[in-house]
């Protein structure tokens, strides 16, 4: 003898509800997974990226006194103009917040807000700024400062 069950699905309300939504879930996810374009990034967006990248690796050679390293990312007319202006200093706290990156051909001018604290001898100086770099060529490279040097502090 074999029994047979029936089985009765009772729908209410919120049972409907709560069906639909999940459906609606599952569909919605479905299609938001689906095959995306991926956006290649534009030669502007690229090329600032790389300026800040350059101020950054500047930014902690100096205070390492990593005079290679700031060799290697400057000109040979950048890194004489950085190394002539260092002034002697025990530690420095310095910090560079990139605010507008202007691109002409291959000339790239870099607006940098710079904040920062020298001890040189026992004696603190803060000092504050806003800094045009100059980078040019591929990869990209410093090779001056048009205004606002960070690199001559602490003054004597």
């Amino acid at each position: 003898m074999s029994t047979r069950y029936k089985l009765q699905v009772t729908y209410t309300r919120g049972n409907i509800c709560t069906l639909s939504l999940i459906f609606c879930s599952i569909l919605l996810f479905i299609t938001a997974c689906g095959g995306k374009e991926v956006k290649k990034e534009s030669y502007d967006y690229r090329i600032t990226r790389e300026a800040f990248s350059v101020a950054e690796a500047l930014r902690t050679a100096y205070v390492k006194k990593d005079f290679s390293s700031i060799q290697e990312l400057s000109t040979k007319e950048g890194y004489s103009e950085i190394v002539d202006s260092i002034r002697h200093f025990d530690s420095v706290e310095l910090t560079f917040t990139p605010k507008w990156v202007e691109i002409e051909k291959s000339k790239i001018y870099l607006n940098v807000a710079w904040k920062g604290i020298w001890i040189a001898g026992g004696e603190t100086t803060r000092e504050r700024g806003m800094a045009v770099f100059l980078l040019d060529g591929s990869p990209l490279k410093f090779s001056k400062v048009l205004r606002g040097s960070p690199f001559k502090y602490p003054e004597r």
